[in-house]
C-alpha cells in the first residue's frame, strides 16, 4: 500500500516535471517519465494496484493534454485511461519474468509502449480533424520513434531507483529473484 502511494506521488511530480521538458530539438521526442513510473508500478503491483495507477495516470495525462479546437475535442476524454489500462496489461503479463529478476525485457518494453501513447496520440489527432488524412513524413514518425528510445534509455535508471523506493517501504516486488535455483 505504501508503495501504491509513493508511485502515485511519484507519477504526479513527474507528469509535472515532463510538462515543462521541451521537446528535444533534432527529432522533436518528448520526454516521458510519468508512463515509466506507471509501467514500473505494473510489473511491481498486483492487478487491482495496476489497474487503480493505470486509471490516475489516464486521469492526470488527459487533464494536461486534452485540447479543443473549433469546439471539439482533438483528443477524447478518457481514451488515455483506456490505452493505459491496455498497455499496464501488457507489462503486468511480464510480471513473472521480473519477479524473477530479469529486468531487460521490461525496459525495451517500457520503450515501445511508450512509442505507442504518442503513435496513438497521433492516430487519434488524424482522425479527429477534418478531412481525415495520414500524414507520411519523416519528422512525425522521428518523433514517435525516438519517444520510444529515450523511454528505453531512461527505464534501468528509473527501474533500478523504483525498486530501491520499493525496498525502503518494505514490499519486495522480485520476490522470486532469491529463490534457489533447481
Amino acid at each position: 500500500m505504501i508503495l501504491f502511494l509513493v508511485l502515485l506521488v511519484a507519477m504526479f511530480f513527474a507528469v509535472v516535471v515532463q510538462h515543462f521538458i521541451a521537446p528535444l530539438p533534432p527529432m522533436g521526442a518528448r520526454v516521458l517519465i510519468m508512463p515509466i513510473i506507471m509501467f514500473y508500478g505494473a510489473l511491481a503491483l498486483p492487478l487491482p494496484g495496476m489497474l487503480a495507477l493505470t486509471f490516475v495516470g489516464g486521469i492526470m495525462w488527459d487533464a494536461l493534454h486534452v485540447q479543443m479546437v473549433d469546439g471539439n475535442f482533438e483528443v477524447a476524454v478518457g481514451w488515455s485511461v483506456v490505452l493505459y489500462a491496455v498497455l499496464g496489461g501488457l507489462m503486468s503479463g511480464f510480471r513473472p519474468l521480473f519477479q524473477r529478476g530479469r529486468w531487460e525485457i521490461h525496459c525495451l518494453l517500457s520503450g515501445l509502449c511508450a512509442a505507442l501513447i504518442v503513435f496513438a496520440e497521433y492516430v487519434m489527432i488524424t482522425f479527429r480533424r477534418e478531412p481525415v488524412t495520414f500524414i507520411y513524413h519523416k519528422d512525425v514518425w522521428w518523433s514517435i520513434g525516438a519517444t520510444g528510445i529515450i523511454a528505453t534509455l531512461l527505464s534501468p535508471f528509473f527501474f533500478f531507483a523504483l525498486n530501491y523506493v520499493a525496498s525502503l517501504t518494505g514490499y519486495d516486488p522480485q520476490p522470486l529473484r532469491k529463490m534457489p535455483k533447481r
